[in-house]
């Protein structure tokens, strides 16, 4: 059974003072035009098109790796809520400097083995020099791939693939997402920007793997189709802290910022359900509270007055993207 619950959405200490290291010299102010192309990118899905140089990978390590990781960490707390899952081997997909394994090595102390795949040389480099300075073993001793077939073994009990697909072309979503499933023993990861095309790839993939015989763990409560109609979509958000480097790097003065993301977990053996997942802030007043809810059964508008008062109490806790237990 996992150790830790609830992890917090900021980086861990190690991979703080691995960055502090790296980065000793840097200009955070010279990183600025690049921190703002990248971000642009990346709401458009474009992942790491723009990391053409080693300041572009330093640029992307104060500004987006945070959020990537916070959006992570989210869906791993989601992970632990709902299941028992304790992956001793992972392959983190699209790794980037590894933001994911290293959120994975936090909400799961039975990681044991760590394989990276990632093409770009910058974010390689990157991340060879962040994971030699990790406190655990594992990520320590984690190597880089270009593919996920050059990975030994080829299979893993966790794969996951962090704002990746987005980089793909047209038509290459399915052919990926055979490629994840293959590799995955356990459970897989997929996680997108929490835009209505980052939700579609989502979806794209959910479909296909739920017809090859995937279990849905997270978020959904149930392996039918997705209730959501357009211009509605499923995405959750996290909110994370900015540090010093960050306001500095993004030119930015509020000192926290929220990602929205969306993402599905799918699963080879059938998942214990929940009974629905909480898709929006739930409204609370004095007189009741009213969430959306997505359950087996479809959209539900749930509403409890303040004279049941075990329920209100009970449901004013819900928050966004939370498991509500059967």
């Amino acid at each position: 059974m996992p150790a830790l619950r609830d992890l917090p959405p900021d980086l861990p200490s190690d991979l703080r003072a691995a960055l502090d290291r790296i980065a000793t010299g840097t200009s955070r102010k010279a990183l600025a035009p690049r921190a703002a192309a990248q971000s642009h990118n990346y709401r458009a899905g474009g992942g790491s098109q723009t990391i053409r140089s080693q300041d572009d990978a330093m640029a992307y390590a104060f500004t987006r790796l945070p959020a990537t990781y916070a959006a992570a960490t989210a869906v791993l707390n989601a992970v632990n809520e709902v299941s028992e899952l304790a992956p001793r081997s992972l392959i983190d997909v699209g790794a980037g400097p590894g933001t994911a394994a290293f959120a994975a090595a936090q909400a799961f102390p039975s990681l044991a083995e760590v394989r990276l795949v990632e093409t770009n040389p910058h974010m390689r480099a990157l991340g060879t020099a962040l994971i030699a300075q990790a406190e655990s073993p594992a990520l320590r001793a984690a190597v880089y791939e270009s593919s996920v077939a050059r990975c030994a073994g080829g299979v893993a009990d966790l794969v996951v693939a962090s704002y990746v697909a987005g980089e793909l072309g047209a038509g290459e979503v399915a052919a990926f997402a055979r490629e994840l499933w293959t590799a995955t023993a356990q459970a897989l990861i997929v996680i997108e920007p929490g835009t209505p095309a980052g939700y579609g790839r989502t979806m794209e993939v959910r479909r296909m793997l739920i017809a090859a015989g995937a279990h849905v763990l997270a978020p959904c409560p149930h392996d039918a189709d997705c209730p959501l109609a357009a211009p509605d979509w499923c995405h959750f958000t996290q909110r994370l802290p900015r540090s010093r480097d960050h306001l500095q790097v993004k030119g930015a003065s509020v000192p926290f910022e929220d990602e929205k993301f969306s993402y599905v977990v799918l699963s080879r053996a059938m998942p214990h359900r929940i009974a629905a997942r909480v898709l929006a802030p739930p409204q609370v007043t004095k007189g009741s509270v009213v969430a959306k809810l997505c359950t087996p059964g479809g959209l539900v508008r749930d509403i409890t007055a303040r004279r049941d008062a075990v329920s209100y109490r009970r449901h004013k806790s819900w928050r966004w993207g939370g498991a509500v237990a059967p």
